[in-house]
C-alpha cells in the first residue's frame, strides 16, 4: 500500500493535517461504515483540495459546500436513480460489494470505494466515466490508485494534460 510519504513526495507538503476523528466519526455512522485508514489519512492531510485542477478531494470538516458528507450524500441520491444504477457494476451504498462515491473529476469521471465483501478484504476503487457507460475496477487501495494517478498511469483519470509541470494541488475555496 503507498504510504503518504510517497503521495506527499509527489503531491507538496500538506497544510490541512487534521487530527480531529470527530468528523469522521459522524460521518462513518451515518452511513455505517468505516472508511479504510489510508483514504482517510490522505483526506486528513490535505483536506478539500483539487488535485492537478482535476480531481476533487473533500473532507467531512470542511464547509458545507465542499464536504465529503454533503458530496457522498448528494451522490449517492444521484447513483441510486434507475436510469443511472445502470452505469455502475454494483449498487451504491455501505454494504458489502457496494460501491461508496467519494471523489469527483472536472473531466466527467465519479471515484468510488468498493465495499469489501468482509473485514480482511481490501477496499478497491471503481473509476465511472460521467459521459459513458464505462467503469473500471481498480485492484488497489486508494493510495496505491491516487500514487498512480500522481505519477500520470492511466487510471481513467489522465493528469498529463492537467499537470504537464507535475502534480499539485490547492485548496478549494
Amino acid at each position: 500500500m503507498a504510504t503518504l510519504s510517497e503521495i506527499r513526495a509527489l503531491l507538496g507538503e500538506p497544510r490541512f493535517n487534521s487530527s480531529d476523528p470527530g468528523p469522521w466519526i459522524t460521518l462513518e455512522q451515518e452511513l455505517g461504515i468505516a472508511f479504510p485508514a489510508d483514504f482517510r489519512e490522505i483526506i486528513d492531510a490535505y483536506g478539500s483540495v483539487v488535485i492537478n485542477q482535476q480531481l476533487y478531494l473533500k473532507h467531512p470538516a470542511s464547509h458545507l459546500l465542499h464536504d465529503l458528507g454533503t458530496m457522498i450524500r448528494r451522490d449517492l441520491e444521484l447513483w441510486r436513480e434507475e436510469d443511472m444504477a445502470e452505469f455502475l457494476p454494483s449498487p451504491v451504498g455501505a454494504k458489502p460489494g457496494e460501491l461508496m462515491p467519494v471523489a469527483t473529476a472536472t473531466t466527467g469521471e465519479a471515484v468510488f470505494l468498493r465495499v469489501p465483501d468482509d473485514s480482511s478484504s481490501p477496499w478497491r476503487v471503481v473509476v465511472q466515466e460521467f459521459d459513458s457507460p464505462a467503469w473500471t475496477l481498480y485492484e488497489m487501495t486508494f493510495s496505491d490508485w491516487l500514487l498512480a494517478y500522481l505519477k500520470g498511469r492511466d487510471v481513467t483519470l489522465c493528469s498529463r494534460n492537467f499537470a504537464p509541470d507535475g502534480p499539485s494541488w490547492e485548496f478549494l475555496p
